[in-house]
């Protein structure tokens, strides 16, 4: 009787721990902050990572979350083909971008404004993998681009090379004009 419970057991726990290896196989990978500029064009890029063939079945949901945390909106839906949403914010400004057989399940917002603050979510399920992380994107809407700090540095880099040649080339003149004064100099020396 010990060796049927333990073999009952053995099995009940073998099928728990297949079902939750395939459960938690999708992976989803995002940039996880994006900066655009107001009234620009942004691609959220979204891919995922499967340990089963890309199915039928396969569905992709982004949402947004708005940084004020009112309610959660849908923002596009795919399911064999993508689903532009029917009304909301997006209308109209959301189109598909990905390629499922590279699993990459991107999209675009158009014309963004400042009201598209905040955390967009994209999640995958791909039969019998239905369960695994959901990737998220901050989008920050600015005004204008931020004078970063790479922006600073070829500036500083340019205006530093820039300096350097006038300064060779100020120390070059310098040392012709002397030239000539002496040579001027020993000219009029000889001729004495």
């Amino acid at each position: 009787m010990r060796g049927r419970t333990w073999l009952g057991a053995a099995l009940v726990l073998g099928a728990q721990l297949r079902a939750l290896w395939l459960a938690a196989a999708v992976e989803v990978h995002t940039a996880k902050e994006v900066v655009a500029v107001n009234g620009t064009n942004q691609r959220l890029k979204c891919t995922f990572s499967s340990s089963s063939p890309v199915s039928q079945q396969l569905s992709v949901s982004w949402n947004f979350q708005p940084e004020d945390l009112s309610a959660h909106e849908p923002v596009f839906y795919y399911l064999k083909e993508p689903y532009k949403p029917p009304s909301g914010r997006f209308k109209e400004r959301v189109t598909w971008d990905g390629n499922i057989e590279r699993n990459d399940v991107s999209i675009i917002i158009w014309n963004l404004q400042p009201s598209d603050n905040g955390t967009f979510t994209c999640q995958v399920t791909n039969w019998p993998d239905v369960y695994g992380t959901i990737g998220e994107v901050r989008l920050r809407v600015v005004q204008k681009v931020n004078f970063s700090e790479i922006h600073f540095l070829a500036v500083a880099i340019g205006s530093a090379s820039v300096l350097m040649i006038i300064v060779v080339t100020a120390v070059i003149i310098c040392r012709q004009r002397r030239r000539r004064a002496r040579d001027k100099r020993l000219e009029v020396a000889d001729t004495d």
